[in-house]
């Protein structure tokens, strides 16, 4: 008697699976779930869509990359949206690290200052069914005050000396900033977490980012 054989996954569902295998344990699962339902190949060029769930970063265009899964995963268990969270995100690039975020929080609002950009991540956010992500094209270094407080900013690109006083002006009570702080291959991940008029900062871990580009000095 002949078995019946099992459907073969395609390559790109057996890449998904081996990553989110591999971040078991180090991520919290509400994060992996969050990771596993965003499906990362929306938020690539199209010729690199084969690639799109390898463990790398990519270029998107616009001398700008999406972050490996694994750094994203990192940064949003360190912001740890809650339901109902409200969330900035400053440096959209493909929408991708603003769409994990999505599946998690209320309600997002991402700046990007370059105008092609922010148009390609609406495409793609929008093939990937999400709704809860308001694009705003702009100086990320200003935050968005009309939306403030936040529970949760994210930023993605290396703030060069110290986190912009006006992002942690729009930070709520109780709320979390993350993102890359130094110049170069000196750049750490940082956690600033807010409490009344005191803010804690602590570190986690030498990353890699493109650098935060302010429009004023």
């Amino acid at each position: 008697m002949s078995r019946r054989a099992r459907p073969v996954e395609p390559p790109e569902w057996r890449a998904r699976a081996a990553l989110l295998a591999a971040l078991q344990g180090r991520i919290p699962d509400p994060v992996l779930e969050a990771l596993g339902a965003v499906d990362r190949r929306l938020f690539v060029p199209a010729e690199l869509r084969d690639r799109g769930w390898e463990n790398v970063s990519l270029p998107i265009g616009a001398e700008q990359t999406i972050s490996q899964p694994s750094l994203v995963a990192a940064m949003v268990a360190l912001a740890d949206p809650g339901p109902g969270a409200r969330v900035l995100d400053v440096g959209t690039g493909s929408g991708y690290h603003a769409a994990v975020l999505s599946r998690l929080a209320g309600r997002v609002w991402s700046v990007e200052r370059k105008a092609a950009l922010s148009a390609f991540a609406a495409a793609n956010l929008a093939a990937a069914g999400i709704d809860n992500v308001e694009l705003r094209v702009g100086d990320g270094s200003d935050g968005h005050p009309p939306a403030a407080p936040y529970e949760v900013i994210n930023v993605a690109a290396a703030m060069r000396d110290e986190v912009p006083a006006v992002l942690l002006e729009q930070l709520a009570d109780g709320g979390r900033l993350v993102g890359p702080v130094g110049d170069g291959d000196e750049q750490v991940l940082v956690r600033v977490v807010r409490h009344g008029s005191r803010l804690r900062r602590s570190e986690h871990g030498p990353v890699r980012f493109v650098p935060f580009v302010r429009e004023r000095s």
